[in-house]
């Protein structure tokens, strides 16, 4: 039986680990390990300063008192004691596009897996969250059963060592959703801009992020395939290295 390990940045209680936890309890057994708290946005980091705790939170879901990688650590070694067959990390409550997967602790959780050597997908809901939809409305199973869909079909094949798949769900009825494209990463825009306040102490404290303002409008990207309608499927290397510019510099310092 197919071993997986199922985490998140949401937090073990988010609605969307558990609606793709029932999913995947048809392809195998399924371990969750979740952070304890929401962890949206933290990156990737393992928690090397402090002492983690493992909770269990029933059979076989805990939490842990840390990061997303750090639940894929410690869930492959604490609680399952060995490689599962796959780590799937999600449904995240909001898209992992373009850039946005250098931020994304739900895509660390899969990286972390993929740095170890195991198959892993990052699964994410394409929320518009300027029309302030109810939790409850959020079609979630939506992307558990693309995500399923997609395992599925890459069952028989062997993963590029180093690789992960970052999926990412239009937020919609299942029926509506008109496909699968397996694209590239795109570019989002966001104002940046930073706000500042004042505590009732008289110190200033400050919000960072800034607001979406749309995408680099490229058609064959995950950007632009989810606002059309489709659910994208990106491959990601851990191998960040450019290529095509390594080559050039090297030329350039031969040349000196």
């Amino acid at each position: 039986m197919m071993k997986i390990l199922l985490s998140n940045d949401d937090g073990v209680h988010a609605p969307g680990l558990h609606i793709l936890h029932k999913r995947l309890s048809k392809l195998g057994k399924v371990y969750v390990v979740a952070p304890l708290e929401e962890k949206s946005t933290t990156g990737h980091s393992l928690t090397l300063h402090k002492p983690l705790r493992l909770i269990s939170m029933g059979k076989d879901v805990y939490g842990v008192s840390g990061s997303p990688a750090d639940c894929v650590y410690v869930g492959i070694k604490e609680v399952i004691g060995k490689k599962p067959d796959l780590v799937v990390s999600g449904i995240n409550r909001g898209a992992n596009l373009g850039q946005d997967i250098y931020y994304s602790g739900t895509v660390s959780a899969a990286r972390e897996a993929c740095i170890l050597g195991i198959p892993a997908w990052a699964v994410s809901l394409v929320i518009d969250f300027s029309s302030r939809k109810s939790e409850k409305l959020l079609n979630y199973d939506t992307a558990a059963r693309v995500a399923i869909e997609s395992i599925k079909k890459m069952k028989s094949t062997d993963m590029p060592f180093h690789t992960l798949m970052n999926l990412n769900v239009p937020d919609c009825a299942y029926s509506k959703v008109k496909g699968m494209q397996v694209v590239r990463q795109g570019f989002r825009y966001y104002s940046g801009s930073v706000l500042k306040r004042r505590d009732h102490r008289g110190r200033d404290y400050f919000w960072v992020g800034g607001q979406y303002q749309g995408f680099k409008n490229e058609k064959d990207t995950d950007c632009y395939v989810t606002a059309k309608g489709y659910a994208a499927l990106t491959p990601l290397k851990l191998d960040a290295t450019d290529m095509r510019w390594l080559k050039n510099v090297q030329t350039i310092l031969q040349d000196d």
